[in-house]
């Protein structure tokens, strides 16, 4: 049976450090701007764990593990496409091509990033604060 919150040592073993290492530094970083409710879940058929930042029923963004493989998810609704498309030239070309390929569904594009080091983080932070304005100073 997978536990649902996974220690630091499972998370070693299924990620490898240096992925682990990005996943720790993306989490202080959402964590030094945002203060939410931090839910661990299964992560579906796709990834071992989902860890969701949520606050008032509303999902900020969600990082996913599975071996060796890190996600990141942030769903941008029509409103946040708009803002995202009017910036969209001061983002790095990967995330531009992400958004660009990325099936819009009725409730939004849900952008999904698989990392390998923190070169798109300061774009993470970008599409976050089109979500959500930072909540800690």
């Amino acid at each position: 049976m997978l536990d649902l919150i996974p220690n630091t040592e499972q998370m070693t073993t299924l990620l490898g450090e240096s992925l682990y290492e990005i996943w720790n530094k993306l989490c202080a970083l959402i964590d030094e701007q945002y203060d939410m409710e931090c839910l661990w879940n299964k992560g579906g058929k796709a990834w071992t764990y989902e860890y969701k930042y949520r606050r008032g029923g509303k999902t900020l963004c969600a990082l996913y593990a599975r071996e060796n493989c890190v996600g990141f998810m942030v769903i941008l609704g029509r409103d946040e496409r708009a803002k995202f498309e009017n910036d969209k030239d001061n983002y790095t070309e990967e995330v531009q091509r992400i958004y660009d390929e990325t099936k819009t569904y009725h409730d939004g594009k849900w952008m999904m990033f698989e990392l390998t080091d923190t070169s798109l983080f300061d774009d993470f932070i970008r599409l976050l604060r089109i979500k959500r304005k930072p909540n800690r100073k």
